[in-house]
């Protein structure tokens, strides 16, 4: 029995060896995937940039749920309408850096995020972004006028998609939902959930899509 284990045992800490060295290599693996780890996924990232991506690590601090796509992807011709009813469609920002935002009057997690939204809108709103933010609320247009009144947004405009068909066009699994959209109407990233738009890393990662060339 004694000699079992004696022999056993150097086999035992050799596996426990080989499955923490699985582990490194795997999570090591995982950190090349992500990081700049070596030539080729420096190759890769400079390629992803040219064409217009962003870099992974704007995607830091209160943005860290920030997906940030490997490569910009296309996105439908979203409708929707302003706050007097006037149809409009994203095509309308070519040219522009949007921060398309979803929510709703009575989406408690979009109460809170929405004034950090103004603000952005205030710090680097301009002819070259502007922070568009949806609502989907089927109460319409004046439940949702009375709502950005209520929470002090004053300087975003309204606008609206009640029949929520802009949320199946994003494959939105919730709300708020906020994607940043390029100057060709692509989708550069994406966050599910509240975020702290009015943080120095969101300023970061706009001002990164509004430095992207328009042919990038």
């Amino acid at each position: 029995m004694s000699t079992e284990k004696k022999k056993s045992g150097p086999l035992a800490q050799i596996a426990a060896g080989l499955v923490i060295l699985a582990a490194i290599t795997g999570y090591y693996l995982y950190e090349a995937g992500t990081r700049k780890a070596g030539p080729a996924e420096t190759a890769a990232s400079a390629a992803a940039t040219a064409a217009g991506a962003l870099p992974r690590d704007l995607a830091s601090g209160p943005l860290t749920a920030f997906l940030i796509h490997p490569e910009p992807k296309a996105l439908p011709d979203l409708s929707f309408k302003d706050g007097a009813g006037k149809a409009l469609r994203l095509s309308d920002w070519k040219g522009r850096v949007v921060l398309l935002n979803l929510w709703a009057t009575w989406c408690a997690p979009c109460r809170k995020e929405m004034p950090d939204l103004a603000k952005l809108e205030k710090q680097l709103g301009s002819d070259q972004f502007e922070v568009v933010a949806v609502s989907v609320d089927r109460k319409g247009a004046e439940a949702s006028a009375a709502f950005l009144k209520e929470t002090g947004v004053d300087n975003l405009k309204l606008y609206v998609e009640p029949s929520t068909k802009i949320v199946t066009d994003l494959q939105s699994a919730g709300l708020p939902a906020t994607l940043l959209i390029d100057r060709q109407g692509r989708e550069l990233g994406r966050i599910l959930g509240p975020a702290d738009w009015a943080s120095p890393e969101a300023q970061a990662l706009i001002k990164a899509a509004l430095a992207t060339p328009v042919g990038g």
